[in-house]
């Protein structure tokens, strides 16, 4: 008997860059839909149109891309989203809106000064306007975790009698419990008369470190689509991570007796494109994704998995793509074999691309005497997110020690015109570097976070740095990656600067 199909809702290019510092580009939402689709993520909420002229053209321009995944755009419940939302998703395949409007005593209180009465009337209007301009409406009620259920229950009937197809129930400040919301879904199975014309949703936001125990919670109570992001990202503690979602449904489909359509070995790959562009380090013992998610170091441990690798792990690297074959090909090694190797870890690139992330796979053959998987990945997203920099380190030349300050001698191409200078601080080289760059390209940023990760193991190993700056309280995310970590550094800084400075054109 076929299993039930989990509905996979990606929010990371909406809920997801809405963490302070995840802004991307629209190349970079480009090119994280793409992967999406091409994992089999159900639906893909691409953006808030309304919400400025670029977010717009990036939820436009996905619609035009993607053909297999659904494409959603956000709305509050206003005729001006909703008609905004409409044309921005217009050219997709399969358009969905997004619809919503706060049902808790407290939101209506305090932040939408309404009533019930003039709650329930917004939600008629808003839904039925939608559901004119689209053949999918998604409602929320924001904060139902929070909401009066009696109200509740009257909301979604009404929004599912305006035409709503799927009902999300968002948990928004992660203030629900596992048993809580299960007994909440099972509340509205019961209660809501017209529940049966509609999906029900889980959304669930982390803060307590419940969103994945809740999503999965709502699944068994009989939702049957699950919203939640890459790697966990979102405002505040995040959202339920789409990985740790897929691979639990996967691994106990003897418990759960349900299934979904993602390709779980592409799990790694979008893991390490995301964190990426948006500057966020996966933390090492995340759950799926973390670098020592498959690592044993306790000696009985060890010993077990010597023995049979089941006494210990529950899943295989394999099954989300964490590949630990080693390609060892140096300046020798022709474009057959490394094209190869790409596709075998999921990437497809253009020929223009293939061939200027083949010179940059020979220039780390250089410096590195073997290159694995996880290099592979870094080099072509590093190559794929800056592949437009208007900002590019042409040379960097540093003395530094214990007995005099360092010295950083820089040179930067930007636009078409190399700009160099030099600068020296008695805080170490980085503190230099930056300083160097400050001078070249002048900003009021403030410095967030500056932290240095490895690729992979050895002292040849890629270091990535990730800068985050803060800008009239906006926050802009960059990595960098070169086995050299003042070299990544640099890269890093720069690349933050041109998203910051591409945000004020």
């Amino acid at each position: 008997m076929p299993k039930e199909k989990i509905i996979i809702f990606d929010t990371t290019l909406r809920d997801g860059e809405q963490a302070p510092g995840a802004t991307m580009n629209l190349e970079e939402k480009l090119l994280i839909a793409k992967t999406l689709e091409k994992m089999g993520v159900d639906v893909i909420e691409a953006g808030f149109p309304a919400a400025s002229n670029g977010d717009f053209a990036a939820v436009n321009q996905i619609a035009k891309l993607i053909k297999k995944s659904t494409i959603c755009g956000l709305a509050r419940a206003k005729k001006s989203d909703i008609e905004r939302t409409a044309e921005a998703i217009k050219p997709a395949a399969k358009p969905r809106i997004h619809t919503f409007i706060a049902t808790s005593p407290i939101h209506m209180k305090f932040k939408l000064k309404m009533d019930e009465k003039q709650v329930l009337e917004a939600i008629k209007e808003s839904v039925t306007l939608a559901r004119g301009l689209c053949p999918e409406v998604d409602w929320s009620p924001e904060d139902a975790t929070r909401s009066e259920h009696s109200f509740l229950f009257k909301a979604i009937e009404v929004a599912i009698a305006a035409g709503a197809t799927t009902i999300n129930i968002p948990d928004t400040v992660g203030y629900t419990t596992p048993d809580e919301y299960f007994a909440l879904i099972s509340a509205i199975k019961n209660n809501v008369s017209n529940i049966d014309k509609a999906i029900i949703s889980a959304h669930c936001h982390d803060d307590l470190g419940m969103a994945v125990a809740n999503s999965l919670a709502a699944m068994r109570a009989g939702a049957r689509q699950i919203e939640c992001t890459i790697n966990g990202i979102g405002e505040r503690a995040g959202n339920a991570a789409l990985e740790e979602i897929v691979m639990a449904i996967k691994t106990r489909g003897d418990f759960y007796g349900v299934e979904t359509g993602v390709d779980t070995t592409m799990i790694t790959r979008i893991s390490k494109l995301v964190s990426s562009i948006t500057g966020f380090a996966v933390q090492y013992n995340k759950a799926i994704v973390g670098a020592n998610a498959f690592a044993h170091e306790s000696g009985i441990h060890q010993d077990g998995i010597l023995k049979n690798r089941e006494t210990y792990e529950i899943m295989t690297p394999a099954s989300v793509g964490l590949e630990k074959t080693s390609l060892v090909l140096g300046k020798l090694s022709g474009r057959a074999a490394f094209k190869d190797r790409l596709q075998q870890i999921g990437y497809d690139l253009s020929e223009e691309k293939l061939q200027e992330t083949f010179a940059k796979f020979k220039d780390l053959a250089d410096k590195k005497k073997e290159i694995l998987d996880e290099d592979l990945i870094s080099l072509v997203d590093d190559s794929l997110t800056n592949s437009k920099a208007g900002y590019q380190l042409v040379a960097l030349d540093i003395k530094c020690g214990t007995f005099d300050e360092a010295k950083v001698n820089i040179e930067i191409k930007i636009d078409n015109h190399v700009g160099k200078t030099s600068f020296a601080s008695k805080d170490g080289p980085v503190d230099a570097i930056f300083g160097a760059i400050k001078k070249l390209i002048p900003h009021e940023a403030t410095l967030e976070l500056y932290q240095v990760n490895a690729v992979t193991a050895g002292t040849d190993a890629q270091g990535t740095t990730t800068v985050r700056l803060k800008d009239n309280n906006k926050i802009f995310s960059a990595n960098g990656s070169d086995t050299d970590v003042l070299v990544a550094s640099a890269l890093a800084y720069i690349n933050c600067l041109e998203k910051l400075n591409n945000s004020k054109i």
